[in-house]
């Protein structure tokens, strides 16, 4: 897809993403919102998955550690034919394979179960690691959030894909600058979180990570004998005005007047 194309799907995606949280009344749009191109450009660009084989064994692990924002990553699954698109509406509900947090018991094309910060990341790196002691090919990708570079679990992760110079394994970062309580530098500041990578034994790279050619140029540069560590600037509640860069939307559903009105920003007509 060129990017017109993929600047229209965004558009959409991100409307699904606002009626599942809206449908239940429940979820994360900020970060949900914050993340979209991250997932496109790994979904629509880079990774190799199979939606009609979502356990194939050299399938690329893709592990969203910021487990919160799995609209963002069942909108994308969907969209990639992994379960019917029907299904994001049943989000949050009793016996639904959509679960607040992603479980790869019950929902096709999740790797690994995420939700408490720092453990998926760690559960990336074991997984890199494991390709590498049984020689396979593919490649893991962990998103993480900025809240969540404050656990300690991921620096462990990063000082061990260093020291067995992981180079199949990729660590995103959606920084936004924001997380539940306030902004990065009011909570526990991050400093120069390039800087810190590098120290660690990562290649780095910054990218506006709205730019899904951006993502996709940096995640395939090659990069040998050290893992890989892109920095990607976005933008908390990207797509709605009135969420964008507002912590206040880490967490919570919008109301019916806020929904249409976010919809409407989208260009999404809402039916009842």
């Amino acid at each position: 897809m060129n990017s017109e194309n993929l600047d229209e799907k965004a558009r959409h995606l991100r409307a699904d993403i606002l009626r599942m949280l809206y449908t239940c009344q429940s979820g994360h749009p900020g970060g949900s919102l914050s993340c979209v191109e991250i997932l496109m450009a790994l979904y629509y660009k880079v990774a190799r998955v199979d939606p009609a084989n979502p356990r194939w064994e050299d399938r690329d692990r893709i592990v969203l550690s910021k487990g919160h924002a799995c609209p963002a990553l069942y909108a994308v699954l969907a969209d990639k034919g992994f379960f019917p698109r029907e299904d994001l509406w049943t989000l949050r509900q009793i016996d639904s394979r959509l679960q607040g947090h992603p479980d790869m018991r019950k929902t096709p094309g999740v790797d690994v179960n995420t939700g408490s910060l720092g453990q998926g990341v760690s559960i990336a790196m074991g997984l890199a690691l494991a390709a590498k002691h049984k020689k396979a090919s593919y490649k893991v990708y962990a998103v993480i959030g900025d809240g969540e570079s404050q656990e300690g679990l991921v620096w462990e992760a990063a000082m061990a894909a260093a020291h067995y110079k992981l180079d199949n394994f990729t660590v995103i970062l959606d920084h936004n600058g924001l997380q539940i309580d306030g902004s990065n530098d009011q909570v526990m500041s991050l400093g120069d979180i390039m800087a810190k990578f590098r120290a660690f034994g990562f290649e780095c790279f910054r990218v506006d990570g709205h730019d899904i050619d951006a993502i996709g140029k940096a995640l395939r540069e090659p990069v040998a004998g050290k893992p890989k560590f892109l920095c990607c600037e976005t933008v908390k509640g990207k797509g709605v005005s009135f969420m964008e860069n507002n912590f206040a939307w880490h967490g919570k559903a919008p109301s019916k007047e806020e929904y249409v009105a976010a919809m409407k920003e989208l260009g999404v007509a809402v039916n009842g």
